[in-house]
This record gives structure tokens, sequence and C-alpha cells, in this order.
């Protein structure tokens, strides 16, 4: 049976506060496994405004609802407001979704500022947020990630090998079509890239191409014909508030298709990491994301 692995972002305070424990409600009603992988330090949300000047962004902003999904206050964190520190604000929430055996990692520390910062940035900068993130992670659960996943699928060239000096035994920070090891200017890296293999929520309500109402009939078209072991990427602020009804008749359906759901740590577990293809990580897009990100890119 082909995997398919849940992968929860969670980006922001009221995501943490309320999304997470939703989602672990359903999960665990479902007896489905996952990977939440959390933001540690201030929500910042409000500086995004910047990309508002990124060509498809505003129409995006317009057919997915923004202010519905993260609300007024959370728009005005970092700028208007001063921005709450996820972690030390919702420490009691994060431990409690790994003392409920969910698998828990890194997001990010600033989820705005690496989203927009990191794909020009230099080594000692993206270590200092790196190791803010791993940092904020111990004192919250007591003993070191295993699991990163970037910000916006946003990286440089120096993440894998920082990723590999703090411990980090895979990433999921890319999007693609299976796992890889990736080579950094011909240099092969260690820790492996579980990539994002299906369109998100929020890229597929983006689309114009899809009616209102259709994403979940789209997911469960492509998941129905490419049957193999996927990633799939949900938001604690989507798909923990109004879409939440939604993402229960995914889970139940890819069931129905003989997918096994899991988390990343079960994935990671069937690889045969000496057999992974060699893949540079590109520059790529994604229909329905405005900007670039972080893509699997030619075999080496």
């Amino acid at each position: 049976m082909p995997r398919l692995a849940l992968k929860i972002d969670v980006d922001t305070d009221r995501g943490t506060r309320e999304g997470v424990p939703r989602l672990a409600e359903v999960l665990e009603r479902l007896g489905v496994r996952a990977t939440f992988l959390f933001s540690l330090g201030p929500d910042h949300t409000g500086r995004a405004i910047r990309r508002v000047f990124r060509k498809g962004f505003v129409g995006k902003v317009r057919r997915t609802s923004v202010m519905q999904h993260y609300g007024l206050k959370t728009l005005l964190y970092g700028t208007l407001l001063p921005g709450p520190h996820i972690g030390k604000r919702n420490a009691g929430v994060m431990r409690d979704i790994a003392r409920r055996g969910f698998e828990v990692g890194v997001h990010t520390y600033d989820h705005v500022k690496w989203q927009d910062g990191v794909a020009n940035a230099n080594a000692a900068w993206t270590r200092e947020q790196l190791e803010r993130a791993h940092a904020q992670f111990i004192e919250i659960f007591g003993f070191a990630p295993v699991v990163h996943g970037a910000a916006g699928w946003q990286m440089n060239g120096c993440v894998p090998e920082l990723e590999h000096s703090l411990g980090f035994r895979y990433a999921s920070d890319t999007r693609g079509t299976a796992p890889f090891r990736p080579s950094i200017r011909g240099v092969a890296c260690s820790v492996p890239q579980l990539p994002t293999t299906l369109p998100t929520l929020d890229e597929l309500l983006g689309r114009t191409d899809i009616a209102e109402g259709g994403a979940v009939d789209e997911l469960l078209a492509i998941t129905a014909k490419d049957r193999r072991d996927h990633v799939y990427t949900l938001h604690a602020e989507l798909e923990g508030a109004a879409y939440l009804a939604a993402f229960e008749t995914l889970l139940k359906a890819w069931r129905d298709q003989g997918y096994t759901l899991c988390d990343l740590a079960a994935q990671y577990a069937a690889l045969d990491i000496s057999q992974l293809p060699l893949h540079e990580i590109a520059s790529g897009t994604v229909e329905g994301r405005a900007g670039t990100l972080a893509a699997q890119g030619a075999l080496v």
C-alpha cells in the first residue's frame, strides 16, 4: 500500500492555540499519525504585507479569504501590534501534542523573517535562525528535533549542511516528486529530503481554473491517478479551522483509495538512504502560489 505522509505546518500563534488542538482531535479520532512542525519564535505575520508586490499574491489573497483564516489581530502582528512569542506562549499546547504521540519538529523560528530572507542569506544568518529554533524546541520539549520543514519551502545552499550539524535526520524543505539526497555545489548531503508532492489546499483555492469547493475533488483525483508515496502539507490555520471538515473528508477518502496515512517519521523509516538518488535543489514555481520556492532539481 502506498504511504501518504501528513505534514502540518504551524505558522502563527492563533494556528497553534486553535488549529493544532482541532487537528489533533480529528487525527486521534480516526487513528491517524501526522507530523506537526512548529513556528517557535515571534509571530510577525503582519510583516508579510511586503509580499503584496509579488506577482499573483493579491489575487490569491482575494480568493483564499486571508482575513477570515488568519484574523485581523494576526495580520497586525509585527506591525501595529507586537508579535507574541509563539513558543513561550504555547509551550503547553506543543508538549501536549508530543505527549499524545504525534511527531513534532521544527518549522522555523520567525516564519516571516525566514520565508522572506533565507533565499539570499549567508551562512551566519542561516545558522543563527536555525540554532534559535533548535534551542527553543529543546527548551519546550526537552529533547532535540530530528525533522525540519522550511517555512514557505524557502532555503539556501547552507541549509542542508546546517541541518546535519544540528542533528536533524531528515527534512521536508522542498517540493518534488520523491525522496532524495540533496547535492549542493557537487557535494552530497547526508540529510535526505522528503519533499511535498501534492498541491496544498491554499494553492488549489488560489487557482482560477478550479471551481469553488473543488479543491478536495482535485486532490483526490490526483491521488487516485498517481498511486505512489506522497507527502501532503497542510496548515493549522486552514485545515485546523474553516477547512477542518474538508480535511476529515480527505483523510477518509485517502484511506478508501488504499493509502496508509502516516507521519514523516514512518515515511523516513521505510527508506533505504543509501539508494536515494542525488538531486540538485532548484528554484521553482507552483501553480496557485506566488513567488518561487525550493524544488527538487536535476538528477546528479
